[in-house]
């Protein structure tokens, strides 16, 4: 390892991030054992667990207990990257994050259309009906299932720098079920969803913008004053 005014863990990090790079290893893969990565990294052990600390406080990694060290499906983002939860006015955000997703969110409709696999739909289809299964017996998994279908078709669009703008999306999804409990949509998102998907099926990918911007102006007219 060459020499650096960094410090020995954080050039074990820094070494560590390439090695899963070079290796191409996805969410959720399990990383080597912590003597392996000592010799991997030319460190030794303690710097090993530093490092990883350090990662995992970056949303990198993540430390099982009892079962060892993951990548992290947080990909390094933080739980609130932009700042969000210092904006008092919920209401003003809220239409201001549905401002950016009008000009954001019909372009990755269309462009999940155009790259759509049959795997990706197949998983599309569970997470609509999965949402409609939450609907139907009056549970609240569809907040969560509703940013897993967002973040499937960002997936899906093929577009790389999306996951960073992910945090746009989650946190316009969870300030509309948080403090707008009183707004009952979940018919509309049904039949919008649905739109969704069958455009995508189809790979249309006209329709597909057009079936996401209707939903998301259908939400944000639902929380006009």
């Amino acid at each position: 390892m060459k020499k650096s005014s960094l410090p020995l863990a954080e050039l074990a990090a820094e070494r560590l991030v390439e090695y899963i790079v070079d290796n191409q290893f996805e969410p959720g893969t399990r990383l080597p054992n912590e003597y392996d990565l000592a010799a991997t990294l030319e460190v030794g052990r303690s710097t090993v667990r530093e490092a990883v600390r350090r990662l995992a406080a970056r949303n990198i990694l993540e430390v099982r207990q009892g079962s060892g060290t993951y990548v992290s499906g947080k990909k390094g983002v933080a739980d609130d990257p932009l700042g969000f939860s210092f904006i008092k006015d919920t209401y003003k955000l809220t239409q201001d994050l549905f401002e950016i997703r009008m000009l954001l969110e019909p372009r990755v409709a269309a462009k999940a259309a155009q790259f759509a696999t049959d795997e990706d739909c197949r998983e599309l289809e569970r997470l609509v009906a999965a949402i409609e299964f939450s609907y139907d017996n009056g549970t609240d998994d569809h907040v969560q299932l509703d940013v897993q279908l967002h973040s499937q078709l960002a997936k899906m669009s093929g577009n790389l720098a999306l996951d960073s703008l992910l945090p746009v999306i989650h946190q316009s999804i969870s300030l509309i079920n948080r403090d707008f409990k009183g707004k009952d949509l979940r018919e509309d998102s049904r039949v919008a969803h649905r739109k969704i998907l069958e455009a995508v099926v189809a790979r249309d990918s006209t329709q597909a913008y057009d079936a996401m911007l209707r939903h998301i102006l259908s939400v944000s007219t639902g929380f006009e004053k």
